[in-house]
């Protein structure tokens, strides 16, 4: 298993920074930000990929967040050539707990990272 750094601020080419994000796109704060002004995302956009970035909404609910995380292991799973950093999306101003989040990204295919912090629940 793959392990996101705990901190990202620079990406290789082909590598997308994977961020909690709000339906609205109002990246102003935490990974959403750093998101916003160093890896493409944009603003308005809470989801999918832009640039060197993927936003999964994290803020709408669980049920949503599981949506998004589905999604999310799709997209990467149609794109081997590219190496997903996933951060502990949702465990921060969201709340919810790595325990609860992580096994959402159970199966993740090769090319997704994962937080050290999911690592004990998938």
């Amino acid at each position: 298993m793959d392990i996101t750094p705990d901190v990202v601020d620079t990406l290789l080419p082909g590598e997308v920074f994977v961020f909690g994000s709000n339906a609205g796109g109002q990246h102003g704060g935490g990974a959403a930000r750093v998101a916003h002004e160093r890896f493409g995302a944009v603003w308005g956009e809470g989801r999918g990929h832009h640039g060197q970035s993927y936003a999964i909404d994290t803020m709408s609910g669980l049920d949503v967040l599981a949506d998004e995380a589905h999604a999310f292991l799709v997209f990467a799973a149609e794109h081997p050539e590219l190496r997903f950093l996933l951060t502990p999306v949702g465990c921060g101003i969201a709340g919810y707990t790595p325990e609860q989040v992580a096994p959402l990204f159970a199966g993740a295919p090769g090319n997704v990272a994962v937080p050290s912090s999911f690592a004990p629940f998938l």
